[in-house]
């Protein structure tokens, strides 16, 4: 046990205050309680919003000679305070008790609401505002509001488009120090934060708590337009963008608008035709993660996602969603010219370059031009003379996997495509047109006659 010593009486009478938790001097404006008067007069100031002590450095102007004594430790850059566990040091004494905290987990200050629990007094006031959903602080540029100071501050860089805090291993610049800590762990690779169910790590604890939701399947906020429910406030609000249509995210290259700057950031690589996600396998190269982690499962042959209609299995959901719309025969996406509907949006596109001509994608070896790249590419194999789709019954082979699907039905003698005039089946769907044509009277063009 320490036993603290006094050079004056009158000290030792106000240390004692700390003990007994007496608070006899009170503010007359909103009757906070202090011990000590000097406190009380240091306190009125806030009221007064009179800053009498400058730094006679930076000229920064602060209310009280305490404040000024620790904002000259910013320039001095001393830290006399050291922790006695970890040796981390500090300027202020007051900075290294809260940091102590850390090694104790001590969280003595406790929500009377809701109980959670919280290491600083500051932090537990902050968390009182939520349930109060005040918002005191307003900024003057756009009314925005905000429950915290220092949220108001790093809201009031985004009108300034200061970024103060820069990285020193690869010199990007954030607005705020937060910021700057959760990229530095994209160097490090630090995850310290694992879920103890599955032991996945994450280099921030919000993504864990994120991720724990996918366990319980709790999804506490839904969106009050259409009800539907999520695991976290940030997709909640990128859904919102679905029924406003905003897009607020510009691309400087090309005008292109996005609802989500991570689309932003993926578009520009487009422009870029940068693709740093090289696979280890085959080494071919992404742009985005996630395209990666897709074709990974090209190699290993997994196919984690199944239909439940149909049991068809498919290596990412954005196929498996695809897929889906067979079974719905929804077609949300109309051609504006034409009216023809699609189920896919990039089919729809594809479609449009019918009207307008367009063949932007040219074969370098015959210059034959082609409105897709995934017809380019069926074509180059022609010249390539690659059959890489192998029958498995007679081992013939096909150059597109959808030749080596009609193949197939020569073996199992289906014919899917039934004529709805005669019921006469077919094997292909090209060879149903032809036959529906006799019906019409229509007679398809001979081969040999337009030689």
């Amino acid at each position: 046990m320490y036993t603290k010593v006094f050079s004056q009486q009158r000290k030792l009478k106000q240390h004692l205050l700390t003990h007994s938790k007496e608070k006899p001097h009170a503010c007359e404006i909103c009757n906070k309680a202090f011990s000590h008067r000097g406190t009380l007069n240091e306190h009125l100031l806030t009221h007064t919003k009179e800053k009498p002590h400058a730094c006679e450095i930076c000229n920064k102007a602060i209310s009280d000679r305490s404040s000024l004594k620790k904002h000259l430790l910013t320039h001095t850059e001393e830290k006399p305070h050291s922790c006695e566990m970890c040796n981390k040091a500090f300027s202020q004494q007051g900075t290294l008790k809260r940091h102590l905290l850390t090694h104790t987990k001590e969280k003595p200050h406790a929500c009377e609401i809701c109980n959670k629990a919280f290491s600083l007094r500051g932090n537990l006031r902050r968390h009182l505002l939520m349930h109060a959903e005040e918002k005191p602080h307003a900024c003057k540029m756009c009314n925005k509001a905000f429950s915290h100071k220092r949220s108001l501050k790093s809201h009031l860089l985004t009108h300034t488009k200061e970024k103060p805090h820069a990285c020193e291993i690869c010199s990007k610049a954030f607005s705020d120090r937060s910021s700057l800590r959760k990229h530095l762990l994209t160097h490090t690779k630090e995850k310290p934060h694992a879920c103890e169910i599955c032991n996945k790590t994450f280099s921030r604890k919000g993504n864990l708590k994120v991720h724990l939701l996918t366990h319980t399947n709790e999804k506490p906020h839904a969106c009050e337009i259409c009800n539907k429910a999520f695991s976290d406030r940030s997709s909640l609000r990128k859904h919102l963008l679905t029924h406003t249509k905003e897009k607020p995210y510009v691309c400087e290259i090309c005008s292109k608008t996005f609802s989500q700057t991570g689309n932003l950031k993926l578009h520009l690589l487009t422009h870029t035709n940068e693709k740093p996600h090289a696979c280890e396998v085959c080494s071919k190269s992404f742009s985005q993660h996630g395209n990666l982690k897709s074709h990974l499962l090209t190699h290993t042959n997994e196919k984690p996602h199944a239909c439940e209609i149909c049991n068809k299995a498919f290596s990412d959901r954005s196929s498996l969603r695809k897929h889906l719309l067979t079974h719905t025969k929804e077609k949300p996406h109309a051609c504006e010219i034409c009216s023809k509907t699609f189920s896919q949006k990039g089919n729809l596109k594809l479609h449009l370059l019918t009207h307008t001509n367009e063949k932007p994608h040219a074969c370098e070896i015959c210059n034959k031009a082609f409105s897709d790249r995934s017809s380019l590419r069926k074509h180059l194999l022609t010249h390539t003379k690659e059959k890489p789709h192998a029958c498995e019954i007679c081992n013939k082979a096909f150059s597109l996997q959808a030749s080596l699907r009609k193949h197939l039905l020569t073996h199992t003698k289906e014919k899917p495509h039934a004529c709805e005039i005669c019921c006469k089946a077919f094997s292909q769907k090209g060879n149903l047109k032809s036959h529906l044509l006799t019906h019409t009277n229509e007679k398809t063009p001979c081969l040999r006659d337009m030689q």
